[in-house]
């Protein structure tokens, strides 16, 4: 039996990272930030058609642990995928124009938000099915592992869908035949507008890794630092042929299970809370000024970069063309 789930902890010190990958975090998570703001706005002007679903607070999740593959490794993604899929290094510009329903979208503009796919980057789709990526993450490890290769590959899931069949199918599969894989809860403290503690039997999702035999670890969602630790130290065993490994990231769910979510279900002030206490991108801020492996002149430039970038990829997604609907049953399977 596997031992109890490890809760990691923040670094004692920043000072080991190059500045390299410290601007490469600041960068992903400006991105993300000004990426779900413009979607934000956009879709509450009904210029964008469809649902969307913003990552806004959870940057630091799914930057720590994108920076720990390379584009050769797969992640599978859920409805809430924009962070993940610009982390992992896709085209915001193609994104963008995705979410828009335009013909330069990743899938022409016939996926949306909760379908974007990029297979360059081993990106290999979001999905609008609560829990339907684990299965798919799964068949890519088993793939890996059968061709030899180094790759692994990443499920991303949010708290609610830990109860799905599909995890515990999938887990015991990952297990029993020690494939490389990486599960990672995001427990945003929410399924759609249900609180985790009154649908889920565990305290933290990282137990039900007991049932499996496989390694549980606990982390601190919010703080990219932790995260990136926790992440690079399970994918390092993942990819010695160790089996697969459960990642549960504590953060929070900032906007609505949609955006236009009225969100009857809990208040604006326990939400402003915890934004003020522990927004992500400022809790990285305050860590590399306190440290000086940073300056604010530098801080600026990058968030000035990020932002002029999503404004580009807005602009695009605004001119490109609509779909040809003579296109309208290509692409598709059967």
């Amino acid at each position: 039996m596997c031992a109890k789930p490890v809760t990691k902890k923040t670094p004692s010190s920043i000072k080991k990272y190059d500045k390299e990958l410290l601007n490469h975090f600041y960068d992903v998570m400006s991105k993300i930030r000004f990426f779900e703001q413009n979607i934000q706005e956009k879709f509450l002007a009904g210029v964008i058609p469809g649902f969307v679903h913003v990552y806004i607070g959870e940057e630091a999740t799914g930057t720590g642990i994108m920076s720990n593959l390379t584009k050769k490794d797969y992640i599978q993604t859920t409805h809430r995928g924009h962070g993940h899929t610009i982390a992992k290094g896709a085209d915001p510009k193609r994104m963008m124009a995705e979410i828009f329903g335009k013909k330069a979208g990743f899938c022409k503009g016939k996926g949306g938000s909760m379908h974007i796919a990029d297979f360059s980057v081993g990106m290999l789709g979001a999905n609008g099915i609560v829990g339907g990526g684990y299965t798919l993450a799964t068949g890519s490890a088993l793939a890996n592992k059968m061709m030899g290769k180094k790759e692994i590959a990443v499920v991303f899931f949010g708290d609610g869908a830990s109860n799905r069949g599909t995890f515990h199918e999938a887990a015991n599969m990952a297990a029993a035949w020690k494939l490389p894989v990486l599960f990672v809860c995001e427990n945003n403290q929410w399924a759609s507008t249900t609180p985790y503690r009154t649908t889920t039997s565990v305290e933290d999702i990282a137990d039900r890794a007991q049932g499996y035999g496989m390694p549980g670890v606990i982390v601190d969602g919010n703080d990219v630092f932790a995260v990136y630790e926790a992440a690079k130290g399970l994918i390092e065993n993942i990819r010695k042929g160790e089996g697969p490994a459960l990642l549960e990231c504590k953060t929070y769910r900032i906007g609505g299970h949609f955006v236009g979510d009225p969100e009857m279900y809990r208040t604006k002030e326990e939400v402003q809370k915890v934004f003020t206490e522990n927004d992500p991108i400022t809790r990285f801020e305050t860590r590399v000024l306190a440290e000086k492996v940073m300056s604010q002149a530098e801080l600026d430039e990058i968030k000035s970069n990020a932002r002029k970038i999503i404004e580009e990829a807005v602009d695009f997604a605004m001119q490109a063309p609509e779909p040809d609907p003579a296109e309208l049953y290509q692409d598709l399977y059967v």
